[in-house]
């Protein structure tokens, strides 16, 4: 048998398996499916008519948010449309190559546009991650619009939830978290859902190595530049906030729920201050 006809194969058994994995394969089906329906059912994400853009940046978490999307729509009840888009922002040849082939073995069909956010935090010394996710966000909002959808769909998971609320607390001096959906401040009508809201990233992981795998990570030159002088991204505050977890995880297997759950039924009557519509509101207004 030719190389090529083995190659077809392969590509029609992950084609085949990874689909129906998430609803039938009994560990992925807890640990993934259920918490993503979860996510979607509890704040209301998905509704009849949305025409949504699923973004994928060539990553595991996207790559994964993708299959789930495609295999909802096979039994949701509720009826909804689905874009599959990537923003090359100036990805190497080698990684956006990556980024297609996955696409292509796990039947995503995929629309790539390009822009030069790259090229324009490359320049910037100082928050450079940060302007890198505020133009990067920008741009998948415009071109879902300009392809007539009301919602993008991201794949921050909830070790992004938990990570998030720690920098606020540690470094941002706020009590916030990561919110599963948002309203869009810039662009009108439109929407951001975060599925994989309830999914653990170590989840996410099994699921890629059981598949055999490999998804691009950051991709971006500062990164790049790193790797190639084998520096670690120890000066990240994520990846920080990603050890101490590790941590603490040993002394609480809970630990993540209970920073999340910490964010729910929040007692206003046992916080110093806080705002509401832009305005600061203290204990001591009403003491």
């Amino acid at each position: 048998m030719k190389n090529k006809e083995l190659n077809d194969m392969r590509e029609e058994e992950v084609l085949t398996n990874i689909g129906h994995q998430l609803t039938t394969d009994v560990n992925f089906r807890k640990t993934i499916w259920v918490k993503f329906v979860k996510g979607i059912k509890e704040f209301k994400m998905i509704n009849k008519g949305d025409r949504i853009a699923v973004c994928i940046s060539g990553g595991k978490d996207s790559m994964l948010l993708a299959k789930c999307i495609g295999e909802l729509q096979k039994h949701s009840d509720e009826d909804f449309e689905t874009e599959y888009i990537c923003m090359d922002p100036g990805y190497s040849q080698k990684n956006r190559q990556k980024i297609l082939d996955n696409a292509k073995l796990l039947g995503i069909p995929l629309t790539m546009f390009e822009t030069r956010i790259f090229e324009a935090v490359d320049k910037v010394d100082d928050r450079a991650c940060y302007l890198c996710a505020r133009m990067r966000r920008g741009y998948l909002y415009r071109k879902a619009k300009e392809m007539g959808c009301n919602k993008i769909a991201l794949g921050h998971h909830f070790d992004d939830v938990i990570e998030t609320i720690l920098m606020g607390m540690f470094y941002g001096t706020q009590f916030q978290t990561m919110m599963p959906k948002l309203h869009s401040t810039n662009f009108e009508g439109m929407e951001l859902i975060r599925p994989l809201y309830f999914v653990k990233e170590a989840d996410i992981i099994k699921w890629r190595d059981k598949n055999n795998l490999e998804f691009i990570n950051c991709a971006c030159k500062i990164t790049e530049k790193n790797k190639a002088l084998n520096i670690e991204d120890v000066g990240s505050k994520r990846e920080e906030m990603k050890r101490l977890l590790k941590q603490l995880r040993q002394m609480n297997e809970d630990v993540d729920m209970n920073i999340y759950k910490s964010t729910e039924k929040v007692n206003l009557d046992t916080i110093i201050s806080y705002m509401k519509d832009g305005k600061e509101i203290s204990f001591l207004d009403n003491y």
